[in-house]
């Protein structure tokens, strides 16, 4: 049985096989702080409280969080990251209780600072003696913080945490936010100073090398190079792995990663937050989003489940790529489907990633004929990518990475106005818009067409009128510019809007001419 003080980061660091060069984590140089603490003492509570949204899923029940979730949090302009834990027990049983215990100790062997959260109505505990022990042997700044001291008689009580010996201690309360600021002042003030380097050589008083892009010989603003910006697409995304439930999302980060980042469980249910981790990869810095199973509206229960769905559909509307993670064994059910459409209603790039490919008898037919089954049933996004992986061996993850990068650098793409001219000019002499009705006058006119934005492309038509653009000639521009310029696998966003007319004045504003006339007569 695995106890707080026997628990080691090393026998977790063996389970997973290090990632390859290409694909690596992001070696951070900010400093992390870890909020540790027994189960329903508030530490989910207080993650939201810092980073002043609710990023972490609280609830009455105890051991609601299970991995560890991190993020980029700021406080008198000193940047860190705050790490959410699990909940720490003397004793836990199960395997998914042992598993968080784990992951609590890998945020404790990666921080900088603890902040050692207790709680004011319980007292001093057996379990917190247990912790404040062990952390005495980390040799790393702690903050024992009382939580949930909201009135003068808990803030009396509380008095019996100074006799733990933790030097630094805080009296709070997250929910009411009483003591946040003068705890993130001691957690500033413990942190470990930035590192500076002086570049400049005293000795010899040399100044050193100006940095690339602002040499002292560049062009003040205005000149004609500065006329037409060229356009640099950006090095980040960020991928939201989504899915049902069991398909192995959590198994697919962890191979991605080469790290324990995620619990993996045969449980359903297992992952509840969502979890963002960046790596590497080609140059590109990738942020990945480990989401909870998606299961059908009338099967999700109200409470914890309810919340770790709404957090995945956010980590699908606020990423760039999204994964759809279907099962090999189960491919392209109407859940898989439901779940496409939220990236469709979205906008956002689609890959359908065949998972568990290990598990089914592989011919020269099989691949094929699970392409067409996809395609099928994702009818209304038949230009997606689908990929075969296998999260257990590794099979794939590269030619994943490499197609999510493809996506990402088509959906960057932009097209010049004059290409775009030239093309609606050849659309409209090889298929005039239909007439409403057969009346010619009520027939559609499309003036010009513009790019005006990425991620997705986004086309602006000037119509005379957007009610008399029919579904069927919008899929055919659609059409038209996909096979022009390249766009087979992302979705686009077309834009209809009416014509200005140049002739017509504004309102509330005569001509001269028209006052000059009518003085006239």
């Amino acid at each position: 049985m695995t106890t707080i003080d026997d628990t080691t980061t090393a026998d977790f660091d063996e389970a997973m096989p290090a990632a390859p060069p290409e694909r690596e984590a992001v070696a951070e140089a900010t400093p992390m702080v870890a909020i540790i603490g027994r189960p329903n003492v508030g530490k989910s509570s207080l993650f939201n409280r810092v980073l002043s949204r609710r990023h972490a899923i609280v609830s009455e029940v105890a051991g609601t969080t299970r991995d560890r979730l991190i993020s980029r949090a700021s406080w008198k302009g000193r940047p860190f990251l705050l790490v959410d834990t699990g909940g720490l027990e003397d004793d836990p049983e199960g395997n998914i209780p042992q598993r968080v215990q784990q992951q609590a100790d890998m945020a404790m062997g990666a921080a900088d600072l603890i902040v050692f959260l207790t709680d004011a109505i319980q007292g001093v505990t057996a379990t917190d003696e247990a912790v404040a022990q062990r952390l005495r042997r980390t040799n790393k700044p702690v903050i024992l913080a009382v939580n949930k001291v909201d009135n003068d008689n808990r803030e009396i009580a509380a008095s019996e945490f100074y006799a733990m010996g933790v030097s630094e201690t805080a009296l709070i309360s997250a929910y009411h936010n009483y003591g946040i600021y003068d705890l993130l002042d001691r957690v500033v003030e413990l942190l470990p100073a930035p590192e500076f380097v002086d570049l400049w050589d005293y000795e010899n008083d040399v100044a050193p090398e100006p940095i690339e892009g602002w040499e002292e010989d560049a062009e003040p603003e205005g000149t004609e190079t500065d006329a037409e910006p060229r356009y640099v697409p950006p090095t980040e995304m960020r991928i939201a792995i989504v899915g049902r439930t069991n398909v192995g999302k959590s198994l697919l980060t962890n191979t991605i990663i080469g790290e324990e980042r995620s619990i993996v469980s045969p449980v359903a249910g297992t992952t509840r937050d969502a979890l963002d981790t960046e790596i590497k990869y080609r140059d590109h810095t990738i942020t990945l989003v480990d989401t909870a199973g998606i299961r059908r509206p009338g099967q999700v229960e109200r409470g914890i489940e309810k919340y770790s769905v709404l957090r995945a559909v956010n980590a699908v509307r606020r990423s760039d790529i999204t994964l759809l993670v279907t099962d090999a064994t189960e491919l392209a059910t109407s859940q898989d489907a439901h779940i496409a459409g939220l990236a469709w209603d979205t906008s956002r790039g689609l890959i359908v990633v065949v998972n568990k490919w290990d598990l089914v008898n592989q011919n020269r037919f099989r691949m094929e004929r699970s392409l067409h089954r996809v395609q099928e049933r994702l009818h209304f996004m038949s230009y997606v990518p689908v990929c075969f992986t296998s999260a257990l061996t590794g099979e794939g993850i590269d030619d994943l990475l490499d197609t999510a990068l493809s996506l990402w650098e088509e959906r960057q793409k932009r097209v010049p106005f004059r290409d775009l001219q030239y093309l609606l000019a050849d659309a409209l002499s090889a298929h005039t818009p239909p007439s409403q009705r057969g009346n010619i006058r009520n027939r559609l006119r499309i003036r010009r067409v513009r790019q005006v934005g990425v991620n997705p492309p986004t086309f602006a038509f000037s119509v005379n009128d957007p009610k008399l653009v029919h579904f069927s000639y919008r899929r055919y521009l659609e059409n038209k510019i996909r096979d022009r310029f390249g766009f087979d696998r992302t979705h686009l966003r077309m834009i209809f809007r009416p014509e200005r007319d140049e002739r017509a004045p504004r309102s509330g504003i005569r001509s001269r001419q028209v006052r000059g006339s009518r003085n006239t007569r």
